[in-house]
């Protein structure tokens, strides 16, 4: 059975992630990680080490000690929180990716995944079903890093035949874990104000329409990518990726049809720009024929799934 790391298992995507994995490969064979401590779950499902990935000594001797073959790279300094700290997310975004190029350049692991973003967009990019291949031109230190990323990525993968896949992820919506500082986790806190009784403060527009995606749909693509035959994976750069696309009037909406009295209200801020420069919508034929990705959450199901198990402690 593989042996598989998880760096950035406290977060969003992580938290699932791991126990994805762990129930796939078993408990033992998914180290998970972090800077900081992660949930329960994941702490007491199987192994867990304290790892920075900016220090390559105790990257290595993590991948050494546990004959790690697969790395799952989740670390990095989101959107909004980016833009307060630039040099900070630059460095975290960038480094942390060049340590695990390097680590598999020099055969310390077989396959990596780093994910990338619909942040690599930007506003001279054509914001309806924005192409796989289309004009780049990110506007925040996120977009920047993510873009810069995948060059990096595809660099590796034709001149030292290094085996890194990577999706380019919408703005993801789970229950298991809190908001992460990006410009889309409005979409993860109106669920928990709808729930908790709250007047949800929104930061952006009525009708700023992003591309999202239920977190099950962004595991099942992961995983997906990662168990495909390496000559099916034809994009060594990212993949498009495409859930469900909806402005916050359009989920707010959606949600009052099972939550009657909640309420909104709108104060775009800074974040309101940035989502004005990332597409609407998305095309991801590339996936779909590549590896045979498909979702399976429209918006009505991610508000029943969102809602019922958010609500699920309180009616217990």
């Amino acid at each position: 059975m593989k042996r598989v790391l998880v760096i950035g298992s406290s977060g969003q995507i992580g938290t699932e992630l791991v126990v994805r994995l762990r129930a796939k490969y078993g408990s033992e064979n998914v180290v998970a990680s972090d800077i900081k401590s992660a949930s329960e779950e994941v702490v007491n499902g199987g192994p867990f080490e304290m790892i920075n990935v900016m220090d390559v000594k105790v990257l290595k001797n993590v991948i050494n000690r546990y004959q790690i073959e697969e790395v799952y790279l989740l670390a990095a300094m989101l959107s909004a929180v980016a833009e307060q700290k630039p040099m900070a997310g630059w460095d975290l975004n960038m480094d942390g990716l060049f340590n695990l190029l390097e680590l598999a350049k020099d055969g310390f692991i077989k396959k990596l995944f780093w994910p990338s973003s619909i942040a690599v967009f930007g506003p001279t990019t054509p914001r309806d079903n924005t192409p796989q291949s289309t004009i780049m031109e990110p506007s925040t230190v996120y977009g920047i890093s993510k873009l810069a990323g995948e060059r990096w990525c595809e660099y590796y993968n034709k001149k030292y035949g290094v085996d890194v896949r990577s999706i380019r992820y919408p703005g993801l919506i789970g229950y298991k874990s809190a908001p992460g500082g990006g410009t889309t986790d409005y979409a993860v806190s109106i669920f928990h104000d709808a729930v908790n009784g709250d007047t949800h403060e929104c930061f952006l527009s009525p009708d700023a329409s992003l591309p999202m995606m239920y977190m099950e749909d962004a595991i099942d693509a992961t995983l997906s990518i990662m168990e495909a035959e390496e000559k099916d994976v034809k994009i060594r750069s990212s993949y498009n990726m495409a859930g469900i696309s909806f402005s916050p009037e359009e989920i707010y909406q959606a949600i009052k049809t099972r939550v009657p009295e909640f309420k909104i209200n709108y104060a775009p801020d800074f974040r309101d720009e940035i989502a004005a420069s990332w597409p609407k919508s998305i095309d991801d034929k590339a996936a779909q024929e590549d590896w045979g990705w498909k979702p399976k959450y429209d918006l009505k199901g991610l508000v029943d799934v969102m809602l019922d198990n958010l609500q699920e402690p309180q009616l217990s």
